[in-house]
């Protein structure tokens, strides 16, 4: 690991710690964002908490790569197809499992949940054997010479 940067990292997962925890005092839901980012693609399901907070977070992203742009310049380069099916496979995943990272590993493991901490596990495994195969079979091959 390289680039390790412990107290963004600290910073980003307090944040969103007290995003999930005020979204749950204020409105008693849960931070799910898949959940809450599929639902605006339902018929009647696209309510205004639901708009405003997918809103929030692209503009959160956008305010961020203004105020410290340095911080996105080193993510590594992939390939367009590689990332569109990454994110294709993220989101049937995402389905399969009835949650993300922030339903199952944020909201769901702090109150204890096993199916949250079982789905949590299974992410950080699939991840790391995904970064694994990635880097170490699939970039390999592309960057060699036909």
């Amino acid at each position: 690991m390289h680039d390790f940067t412990p107290i963004p990292a600290l910073i980003g997962g307090v944040l969103i710690g007290l995003a999930a925890s005020i979204l749950l005092y204020t409105h008693g839901k849960v931070a799910g964002i898949s959940g809450i980012f599929g639902s605006l693609f339902l018929r009647g399901q696209a309510t205004a908490l639901r708009v405003s907070f997918v809103l929030g977070l692209l503009a959160s992203g956008l305010l961020a790569a203004l105020a410290a742009p340095g911080a996105f310049a080193d993510a590594p380069a992939r390939p367009l197809g590689l990332t569109v099916a990454a994110g294709l496979l993220v989101g049937f995943g995402t389905r399969l499992s009835g949650g993300c990272t922030s339903g199952h590993g944020v909201c769901g493991s702090s109150r204890l949940s096993a199916r949250s901490l079982a789905a949590t596990l299974t992410f950080i495994a699939s991840g790391a054997a995904t970064v694994f195969v990635v880097d170490h079979i699939v970039l390999v091959l592309l960057a060699r010479p036909s």
